[in-house]
């Protein structure tokens, strides 16, 4: 039970370091909705009134991208956690001696900064319902469904951002990993362009790695792109990755341990 209190604590501590800046949430919340607005403007203008293209219609084509632009910015942070800061400050002495373990530590502060960007995608969503590129799911099966893949996406992303972060333990300084990986990962997960679009082979790669399962996947199945057995079959795809990628950073967190190097005083 002391374990469950203090990931709840650390999870009350990251939404807390989200809500308490107002500044950057109202920073935040404007672009997003100017990149909302400017993603549904796009692939307006590249459909162009025409009809369907590699069988998907110009209102799921924008309804797409708004979703998938709201979501990747819940589940992408700028800054995925403190783990770096804490590494280089030397801070990670004390928090490797506490109760809960530093996986724990860090994953509860993260989910807790996701928790704290969800009224920013909320308002993204808004945005584009107000300027009319939102769609119903087809049934309540499929709105039922994408709400489970969304929640394993947001796993799948929380799992693969712990991992990069963890590179500090051997450079101390992560900023441009990171945003190689975030840029690489926001087209890699389909936020920037749906995998119905993109080449045969390049599909074919990007279906072995775990970034479309954090935007694709549940944008996909709510949309009724993806239907019956293979929208189930990607949803285990996600639980699978959860594992594999726990499996990881297990690997990776074993080996970090003995690169711990205390700077500060």
């Amino acid at each position: 039970m002391s374990a469950v209190r203090a990931f709840r604590g650390m999870t009350r501590a990251g939404t807390r370091s989200v809500l308490i800046y107002r500044g950057d949430l109202i920073t935040g919340a404007v672009t997003l909705a100017i990149q909302v607005v400017l993603a549904i403007a796009v692939w307006r203008i590249v459909y162009g009134g025409r009809g369907p293209v590699a069988g998907v219609d110009a209102r799921t084509a924008v309804a797409y991208a708004a979703i998938a632009a709201c979501l990747q910015s819940v589940l992408l942070p700028w800054q995925f956690s403190t783990l770096p800061m804490r590494i280089r400050n030397g801070q990670i002495a004390t928090d490797l001696i506490r109760p809960l373990g530093l996986i724990g530590q860090v994953l509860g502060q993260n989910f807790g900064v996701l928790l704290g960007r969800l009224p920013l995608g909320a308002i993204g969503l808004a945005v584009a319902g107000v300027v009319g590129a939102l769609v119903l799911p087809p049934s309540w099966n499929a709105f039922l469904l994408a709400l489970v893949a969304t929640v394993a996406g947001a796993a799948v992303a929380m799992l693969c951002n712990l991992i990069v972060s963890m590179v500090t333990f051997w450079t101390f300084e992560v900023s441009g990993p990171l945003i190689v990986y975030r840029f690489g990962s926001a087209f890699l997960s389909g936020s920037l362009i749906p995998l119905w679009f993109m080449p045969a082979w390049l599909r074919s790669a990007v279906e072995w790695l775990p970034f479309q399962a954090q935007v694709y996947t549940p944008v996909s199945i709510y949309l009724g792109r993806l239907r019956g057995g293979e929208a189930l079959a990607l949803v285990g795809v996600q639980l699978l990755w959860v594992v594999v990628l726990a499996f990881l950073l297990g690997l990776v967190w074993r080996r970090a341990r003995h690169k711990v190097v205390v700077q500060g005083g």
